[in-house]
């Protein structure tokens, strides 16, 4: 007990900085849709679920706010009260809010996992392990509604092997020439989260069309949209060759309201927070690909996502509203102060 409390007062370290201060900005980013959601919701099965989704962001930004404040470290400004426009109509019929906690929860058990790892300082590291099991433990909750009510998608069956087979032959890496091999159960499985996830980023992504007003800024919601819908096309046209059936598309859970209840800061933030989601998330499906095909056509999606995301990036640094990560030191800029 002696050795934690003396290594909590260890300086943080760039790992921890980034990794509060990233969770800081996607809380409160997830704070400002959650209390809007709330504040339009009339399915009383999910209102006690989106009320426990924004307690445990809530939570989290206190618990970073904590350990900011006693390492004197600055508070992002993040996202605030004026971010949200309650007066606004709903945009999003309920079972949008049951979509948007399960979508956030699966990536941030994701994103948890892989910022705990990096993290060494006890604290920080009970707080990354609490947001785990918070995210799981909300996840699970989701899936269990959705299942109740019908909206849950179940990832594709297959059947079971009757043996141990090891791979023997090239043509297990086959794709361009020559007979197929059938996809394994890992690339089953990368191509059924990216087809869900593309379909949450296209329903996010028509609804932000319909209330953003300026042209080029509508323009490119939904040249982004457009990306989403050509990634869905092409894995359900090869699940179809598969032999497999496509997954069926979600129910429309976008209201006609052309009055945005977010700022555009909001809404390109979240865009961000997408673009860097399907890269990490295609990257990783690419990486345990072996057909040649599936492997080829992953460098394309990412290619074209990385330079959405750059056009994305152009726009929040344009508009000022991106803020800017920590920095080190610069210490040229030091030494030739000091000339």
């Amino acid at each position: 007990m002696e050795s934690e409390k003396k290594q909590v007062n260890i300086e943080l370290s760039c790992t921890e900085i980034g990794g509060l201060w990233g969770v800081y900005l996607q809380e409160s980013m997830n704070s400002c849709f959650l209390i809007y959601f709330l504040h339009h919701l009339q399915d009383e099965e999910i209102i006690p679920l989106a009320k426990e989704a924004l307690q445990v962001s809530q939570v989290r930004l206190e618990e970073i706010k904590k350990i900011f404040l006693s390492e004197n470290f600055p508070l992002p400004a993040a996202f605030s009260e004026g971010d949200v426009n309650l007066a606004a109509p709903a945009l999003f019929n309920d079972v949008f809010t049951l979509s948007y906690i399960y979508m956030m929860n699966r990536l941030g058990m994701i994103n948890f996992s892989y910022t705990a790892s990096n993290n060494v300082r006890l604290d920080v590291l009970d707080f990354f392990t609490e947001c785990i099991h918070t995210s799981t433990e909300m996840f699970g909750k989701a899936v269990k509604m959705m299942l109740s009510k019908g909206i849950y998608d179940r990832p594709p069956k297959m059947n079971y092997p009757k043996e141990i087979e090891f791979v023997q032959k090239d043509s297990f890496l086959s794709g361009f020439i020559g007979p197929k091999r059938p996809l394994n159960a890992i690339e089953l499985s990368e191509i059924f989260f990216n087809i869900e996830r593309n379909y949450f980023s296209i329903l996010i992504m028509l609804a932000f069309a319909q209330v953003v007003k300026g042209k080029n800024l509508k323009n490119h919601i939904i040249k982004g949209k457009t990306i989403s819908e050509k990634q869905i096309s092409f894995f359900n046209n090869l699940l179809m060759e598969e032999e497999l059936l496509g997954t069926v598309t979600v129910g429309m859970e976008v209201t006609d309201s052309t009055l945005s209840p977010f700022s555009d800061k909001l809404i390109f933030s979240m865009i961000n927070v997408l673009n860097s989601v399907d890269i990490s998330l295609i990257s990783h499906a690419m990486s345990v690909t072996m057909r040649t095909d599936l492997t080829a056509q992953y460098s394309k999606i990412i290619a074209e996502v990385m330079l959405y995301a750059k056009d994305t990036f152009d726009i929040v640094v344009e508009k000022k509203w991106l803020e800017q990560p920590p920095l080190v030191t610069n210490r040229k800029k030091l030494i030739n102060n000091k000339k």
